[in-house]
């Protein structure tokens, strides 16, 4: 019996926020309610952020309340406070996603916080929540690397792991998020997580920087992982990461494991068809390539070539 792998969207959260135009809200509920046809795990609808911060996540709470839901997919947003938080219940969404980033220099970047700060934000977020019916997830950005600081030891890891299931956290994400993790690299912290933490739900979260997001894939499933986050069509990336072609993208992710043999809810060909949607809403290519080349048993008539 084969492995079953869960895909969690992100597009319309990390791949949007880096867009350079703000796609309408209508646009982004007809690709959100199409989504939810796909057969994908979870999808990462937005983030309760300032609008100042990401202008283009402004319309988080018409986008999540208008969302037809399939109720097999959990629907989660990023809350960076208690304001964003409370947003986020409003709007009852099924999951709330924590970040910080495991190098103090980028936490400072991107949120403008130490990461004894950030903790201390997230105690006063659990305790709001504590009564409140959702699930709880803790990102650690750049997990495998910082393009300021360079390596980020394991032991660094484990210690924030620790410190979120303090929390009482229990679901975890490591992220890539300036594409600086390499496949070995990839499989020796994943088995240390693992086992250290052997009942957590660990989900990796790989950006394509330097074209390693696949192996990196591979690598994590080896290892034991069975979650991941991708973004449709490629789409994402981090401002700290100068050339960064995005997030792993999904129908990418989920082609290569369809014809691996892994089992997956996700549906490709559902997949591929939104993802030619989504281009035909931005101004300019996506970096996937399955919706470009195609499906490796789609054939061609010799003589048209």
């Amino acid at each position: 019996m084969s492995k079953q792998i869960y895909i969690h969207e992100v597009v319309t959260r990390d791949g949007l926020q880096n867009e350079d135009q703000f796609l309408p809200t209508k646009d982004k509920i007809h690709l959100l309610n199409q989504l939810s046809q796909t057969g994908l795990d979870k999808i990462e609808v937005t983030s309760f952020v300032s609008p100042n911060a990401v202008p283009n996540l402004a319309d988080a709470e018409q986008v999540m309340t208008s969302i037809q839901r399939n109720p097999q997919i959990s629907y989660s947003a990023l809350i960076p406070n208690v304001i964003g938080a409370k947003r986020a219940m409003k709007c009852h969404v099924d999951e709330v996603n924590l970040v910080v980033s495991a190098s103090e220099t980028h936490n400072q970047k991107n949120i403008r916080q130490s990461i004894q700060q950030t903790y201390d934000q997230f105690e006063l977020i659990i305790d709001y929540l504590s009564d409140k019916p959702v699930i709880r997830n803790g990102s650690i950005g750049t997990a495998f690397g910082c393009p300021f600081e360079g390596k980020v030891s394991e032991f660094k890891v484990l210690l924030l792991i620790e410190a979120y299931k303090s929390l009482g956290i229990e679901n975890i994400t490591l992220a890539d998020t300036t594409g600086m993790a390499t496949p070995t690299q990839v499989y020796q912290l994943c088995k240390q997580v693992l086992t250290f933490f052997p009942d957590l739900q660990l989900t990796m979260h790989f950006h394509n920087t330097r074209g390693m997001g696949l192996a990196n894939v591979i690598q994590a499933i080896q290892a034991g992982v069975t979650h991941f986050d991708s973004s449709l069509g490629g789409i994402g990336g981090c401002p700290f990461a100068p050339g960064a072609t995005g997030n792993i993208c999904t129908e990418d992710v989920v082609h290569m494991l369809y014809f691996m043999g892994y089992d997956l809810n996700a549906k490709l060909d559902s997949l591929i068809d939104s993802s030619i949607h989504l281009q035909s809403l931005l101004s300019h290519e996506t970096p996937g390539q399955v919706s470009k080349a195609g499906k490796i048993t789609d054939l061609h008539d010799p003589s048209k070539f």
